[in-house]
């Protein structure tokens, strides 16, 4: 079953409170997730360090979901803002990718007028996950609008570089997300990975890295592993996602994950694959342990 609805719309509506559970449907999650055995705890192999996006499991308590996430050998935690990292800290978790309200997918680097506010905001979150140990720090090129490619990588180039500089006095990394604008985020303009290589390459900066998210782009280009061999020097994280539909990486859907995950393992990586998936099924600790077991090669 697929869900019509994706990050940007969670995440939009969490922001203005419309994100409210019934009391049927807390309790309904929690059977779910309870089903799990608290004293069951999975010992991953050590070639892939794994994470989890935060947001398809907004229904589930940060507390509750980190305690889950530990015990399936899950060590860090995706898209969390700075409100949230002592939670999953208490679990002996890290956040894995910083974000924050201010940030916009639609809105991004590749528009000059955005560069005075995203700087000043960036800073402040920078500073905030310098201090914390948090190391990356997710970023957008922002949506096209009109404009063309080579225009909106000057630009971004000109935005990000004294933010790069910064940031990198901190020990922090800004990592802008390839996604694509075929199907989730129509008209987003790093939606190809050639793109992303090329601002990488203008910057020439060692903390500017991509999120080759592979549900986006196996929606935009395909030829999965053969990019990320061509390209992995580039890449500091990766997202997962079932194609078509972005739910579950089992037989359900197109790409081999296990295969997959051995050409990323076999590049040397030491980052992060965060579980991006939207559940589908009742039990999304369980759908969670799965993809975890797939990935963990």
């Amino acid at each position: 079953m697929e869900k019509n609805y994706n990050r940007r719309d969670v995440l939009k509506s969490l922001t203005l409170g419309s994100a409210v559970l019934s009391i049927g449907g807390v309790m309904s999650s929690f059977a779910a997730i309870n089903m799990i055995d608290e004293r069951t705890i999975y010992h991953t192999k050590g070639n892939i360090k794994h994470s989890v996006c935060r947001w398809p499991y907004q229904d589930i308590p940060l507390e509750v979901f980190a305690a889950k996430c530990r015990n399936l050998g899950i060590s860090a935690i995706d898209l969390l803002k700075p409100e949230e990292w002592d939670t999953v800290e208490k679990h002996g978790l890290v956040c894995s990718m910083a974000t924050a309200d201010f940030i916009k997918i639609e809105e991004g680097f590749n528009d000059k007028k955005n560069h005075k506010s995203l700087q000043e905001h960036y800073r402040k979150l920078i500073a905030d996950a310098s201090a914390r140990g948090v190391k990356n720090v997710i970023c957008f090129s922002g949506n096209r609008n009109g404009m063309n490619d080579e225009t909106g990588l000057k630009n971004c180039a000109t935005g990000l570089a004294p933010l790069l500089d910064f940031a990198r006095e901190g020990n922090v990394n800004l990592v802008m997300e390839l996604l694509n604008s075929k199907v989730d985020h129509k008209d987003y303009m790093a939606d190809h990975t050639d793109w992303g290589v090329a601002l990488a390459k203008k910057l020439n900066r060692p903390n500017f890295k991509l999120l080759y998210d592979i549900y986006h782009m196996q929606i935009m280009e395909g030829d999965i592993i053969r990019t990320i061999r061509d390209n992995h020097q580039f890449i500091s994280h990766y997202h997962t996602g079932g194609v078509p539909g972005r739910n579950e990486i089992d037989e359900t859907q197109e790409l081999n994950y296990s295969a997959i995950m051995k050409a990323i393992s076999e590049t040397g990586f030491d980052g992060y694959v965060a579980q991006e998936f939207i559940p589908t099924k009742e039990n999304k600790i369980e759908a969670l342990k799965t993809g975890i077991e797939i990935c963990d090669v």
